[in-house]
């Protein structure tokens, strides 16, 4: 049982009691998911299962769509209602200056991730130590805002949404536009719209389902390997291909020139599918494919970076 689930995360619960429950549904060795969601956070949460989680890294690198509730007038220690709260304001602010402030949070922009946090200080997450008493400074990241639209003012809340790279929090997106705006602010809802390719239509709940249900339901909502990371150009190859592959081959000019390939560049990424479907390997092109002609035969023209087993049902 190989592949990705979409799950969607019903708040109150944390991405590791998310993965542990539907490894325990399912019966599976390995599972693990592509971005961790805050416990108040709900929506999609894919979970890779066993060969799958080969394929963690490179399903995060992906863009993320939240939608997000922020309380203006609120500052707290987590950024968020369910911390302790450190500032109150009274201040109101106009609808256009809220929009003027988030229009100008799109593009790239530096945040210090915040206090209660998974990014790790000396092996530990910055949530434990915050926890001890001991807050520490982050070394501010640089971050993608790509778009900013807002859904709806109800003074003192903001509903807006907003597609974002890998590693944003948007609890500090919203502390941020509260000290813009000069009135504070904290987040006090939000729903992951979509994780890269994954979509909330693809997602399951865990919810008001027994035991033979919902594995039932899981299994058959499972995506297979070789359908995941749908932008990589997908190159079919023979079983001997495959078997060589498996083996520890690395691809040679002679090798690639033998499959019709589109016009790759080095740093392409590329995945090899068997002629019976399954996912084999991902690589990385080393030799631009119009170099071909120039190139001895024998060189490597790609660098394999994940090989996967032949079982993948």
């Amino acid at each position: 049982m190989n592949g990705v689930v979409i799950i969607d995360k019903p708040a109150g619960k944390t991405s590791h009691d998310v993965v542990s429950a539907v490894k325990r549904i399912l019966g599976v060795k390995k599972a693990g998911h592509t971005g961790t969601l805050d416990p108040m956070a709900t929506g999609v949460l894919p979970v890779c299962l066993n060969e799958a989680t080969k394929l963690a890294g490179f399903l995060t690198a992906d863009s993320k769509e939240y939608r997000a509730i922020m309380l203006l007038g609120v500052k707290t220690d987590t950024q968020d209602t369910e911390g302790k709260i450190t500032g109150q304001s009274d201040k109101v602010v106009t609808p256009d200056e809220i929009k003027a402030a988030l229009a100008g949070m799109v593009g790239k922009i530096k945040q210090v991730p915040p206090a209660y946090s998974a990014v790790k200080y000396c092996g530990e997450p910055l949530y434990k130590w915050a926890r001890r008493g001991v807050m520490l400074d982050a070394t501010p990241r640089e971050v993608e805002i790509q778009s900013i639209i807002v859904e709806d003012i109800s003074f003192p809340r903001v509903t807006f949404s907003v597609v974002c790279s890998k590693g944003t929090y948007i609890r500090t997106l919203c502390a941020d536009i509260g000290e813009l705006l000069g009135c504070g602010a904290c987040l006090c809802g939000l729903r992951r719209l979509r994780s890269g390719y994954f979509s909330e239509d693809m997602a399951v709940s865990l919810d008001n389902m027994s035991g033979a249900d919902k594995k039932g339901e899981l299994a058959a909502k499972i995506l297979p390997m070789a359908k995941l990371l749908p932008l990589l150009t997908a190159i079919e190859i023979e079983d001997s291909f495959v078997d060589r592959l498996r083996d520890g081959f690395q691809p040679s000019v002679e090798a690639m020139k033998a499959h019709v390939l589109p016009f790759l560049e080095t740093g392409d990424m590329v995945k090899f599918i068997s002629r019976s479907g399954c996912l084999v390997a991902l690589a990385e092109m080393i030799a631009p494919v119009s170099n071909f002609p120039e190139i001895d035969e024998k060189c490597q023209a790609a660098k394999i970076v994940r090989v996967f087993n032949s079982v993948q049902n």
